[in-house]
């Protein structure tokens, strides 16, 4: 399974319950633009609309080299596969809970891609900024680590 890419801040502004894994329907044009790296996912969320899921705000900038009988659209509403139970399940949670679903990062699986979404509940403010405090300070730990292993110079 290799990363195409990831929705960092998806993690920051949503608490994570679940994970899924989603085939996408994909256009010709736009395999060939996610192979050349050329995907957005950072305003992207998932949509349900009767009974199916929908990926809006992916954004897939087409190639120069695209064909030229097609008009490529690079916010295209994508539709998202699963199982008809694991949608029905995710539907209920959506509209009981007060559950969000967004993208966390596009993959390969087998040579086909797939969508990693997630069930998730919006942090608060403050949830927010222990977040960043909690990131800070393990980065500072790992900066006072790296420097008491290699110790102070000798001169």
């Amino acid at each position: 399974m290799s990363n195409i890419a990831e929705n960092r801040r998806a993690r920051f502004e949503y608490a994570i319950e679940e994970q899924f894994e989603a085939g996408m329907v994909l256009a010709g044009w736009e395999v060939k633009a996610i192979r050349a790296g050329q995907v957005q996912l950072t305003d992207g969320y998932v949509h349900i609309r009767d009974g199916e899921l929908y990926m809006i705000g992916c954004r897939i900038n087409a190639l120069r080299t695209a064909s030229t009988h097609v008009s490529p659209e690079a916010d295209r509403t994508k539709k998202l596969l699963m199982h008809k139970a694991e949608i029905r399940r995710l539907i209920g949670k959506v509209e009981q809970k007060g559950f969000t679903l967004v993208p966390l990062n596009l993959h390969y699986k087998d040579g086909r891609v797939k969508a990693q979404i997630a069930l998730a509940k919006g942090k608060a403010e403050h949830d927010k900024r222990n977040t960043e405090k909690q990131r800070d300070w393990d980065r500072e730990r790992g900066r006072l680590m790296r420097h008491k292993v290699s110790g102070p110079s000798k001169d």
